[in-house]
């Protein structure tokens, strides 16, 4: 997976949540509704400034934040879904989320890895 694969999934998954935002905007739902924007928004910020990193290190941080941004935003999703406080799909977003983290884990370990790898190396 290209950085910018991870960026461009990331900023698309965030332009879909800006749309359900809206919609449950729209239903009435306020509190929630914020967080998952705050959240899910926040996983491609943190990749693009993953992207402009200084080291290894402050990569491996921001991408880090982003994994647990996509979790926060799954555990929204979630909530949504199982308390139906609105009737609205999540599901796609659902999937969406956990593709994400499924991506954003691998580029965490394998940074770590090779990370370990330089150190030793050294």
């Amino acid at each position: 997976m290209t950085q910018s694969a991870i960026r461009e999934k990331s900023f698309d998954f965030a332009l879909g949540l800006i749309g359900l935002f809206k919609v449950l905007k729209a239903n009435h739902e306020f509190v929630i509704s914020r967080q998952l924007l705050r959240s899910g928004t926040s996983i491609g910020a943190n990749v693009e400034e993953a992207n402009a990193a200084q080291s290894r290190k402050d990569f491996l941080s921001k991408m880090s934040v982003a994994l647990k941004e996509a979790r926060e935003t799954r555990y929204w999703l979630s909530l949504l879904d199982r308390s139906q406080l609105v009737s609205v799909d999540v599901k796609p977003h659902l999937q969406g989320v956990d593709e994400l983290i499924r991506l954003l884990s691998s580029i965490v370990k394998t940074t770590k890895e090779s990370s370990a790898v330089v150190s030793r190396a050294h």
